[in-house]
Formats: C-alpha cells, structure tokens, sequence
C-alpha cells in the first residue's frame, strides 16, 4: 500500500495528492500553499474538536457520526468534508468498498470491545490503522483517524488519548512523522508491533 509524496501543495511524505477535481472543493481558492492550508485545516480542527466535547451521547462507533466528524473537521476548508471519496488514490480501497468496509471495521471493533480481544490503546491503535487503510475521504484521513481512535478511548473506554505527536508536529516531515508512516506500512504487512509501540500500547 503506498502513502504518496507530491500533489498541488508539495505533500509531506505519507499525505494523499489532492487531485484537480476535489481541489475544486477548496472554499478558499486564493491559497496556494500547504503551509496555508495546514494552518486553516488546524483552525478547523479546533473547531472540530470544541464541537466533539459538546457531544455526549453518541455512538462514535457509525458511519454518520464518523463522516460529520469530518466534516465538523474540515468542512470550513472543503465543500465535500465528511463525503465518502470518489476517486482512486495512491492508499485505500476501490472507491465502491468503502461503506462495506467501513462496516466490516465497525463491527469488528465492537467485538473487540466486548470479547476484551485487545487492550483499549491496541484497540484504538488498530482502528486507527485500519480506517487510514480504508481511506474514506479525499483529504484529512490521518488526522481524523487518530482523532476517531482518541474518541473511541475516550468514549468507549474512558481512557487518556494517544500521544501521536509526542511533543513534535506529526504534519510537517521529521523522525516523528517517518516512524509514524513506517509503523502504518508495518501495519499493512499485518505487522503491528511498531504501531503500538509508537501509540504507547507495546514496550519497545
């Protein structure tokens, strides 16, 4: 599975190129850089983010509330935020199995939830994996993974939220990123030692 390095808004190592098509859905055309656009997509993160912790009796564990956290992410940014994407990408599934996997992933951590089959930070971690691998929307689809993992701990298991920056900025490229991307590869090849090492679920 690749995880791309160029687009428009020269990409950091792992984000996915945004094509013509979707940047059409950009609301503000006069930004031209990845730097600006970073620095909106974080504002509205944080709009996001305030929105979430309003929200108390949710079942976090649906395709609605996970496409309009999305779109409470990003939706500011882009007019199609919290749209199931259309196009083929570098990373993810045929365009036409993401309801269906969506689904099969959404079950499967409900099993794990109930069964005890992992711990709730190798649950999270593996869910964050598996909605990155999936890949449902255009853009956006690491941060809302590991915000999606941090609503589940906090929801499901009122537990702490992973440290995925460890202190360091998870967007831009450096060491942190590369094990962060390094550890989703593992991850693919069924290998999740280095996930969980890197959310704090496994001692290195």
């Amino acid at each position: 599975m690749g995880y791309a390095v160029t687009s428009d808004f020269a990409e950091s190592e792992g984000a996915t190129p945004i094509d013509a098509d979707e940047r059409q859905g950009l609301r503000l055309q006069h930004v031209t850089t990845r730097a600006e656009l970073n620095e909106l997509e974080q504002a509205n993160i944080q709009t996001g983010l305030r929105w979430f912790s309003r929200t108390r009796r949710v079942d976090v564990l649906t395709e609605s509330f996970i496409r309009n956290y999305h779109r409470k992410l990003f939706g500011e940014v882009w007019s199609w935020a919290g749209e199931f994407r259309r196009t083929e990408k570098n990373i993810g599934v045929d365009p036409l199995q993401i309801g269906i996997r969506l689904r099969i992933l959404l079950d499967d951590v409900r099993f794990w939830r109930a069964h005890d089959t992992y711990s709730p930070l190798e649950t999270a971690a593996r869910f964050h994996h598996r909605l990155v691998a999936i890949h449902l929307f255009a853009n956006g689809n690491g941060r809302h993974a590991r915000l999606m993992a941090d609503a589940l701990l906090e929801r499901l298991y009122e537990h702490r939220p992973i440290a995925w920056d460890g202190g360091q900025n998870l967007i831009a490229d450096g060491e942190r990123r590369r094990r962060y991307i390094a550890a989703l590869r593992a991850a693919d090849d069924r290998d999740y030692r280095p996930l969980l090492i890197f959310a704090g679920a496994a001692e290195p």
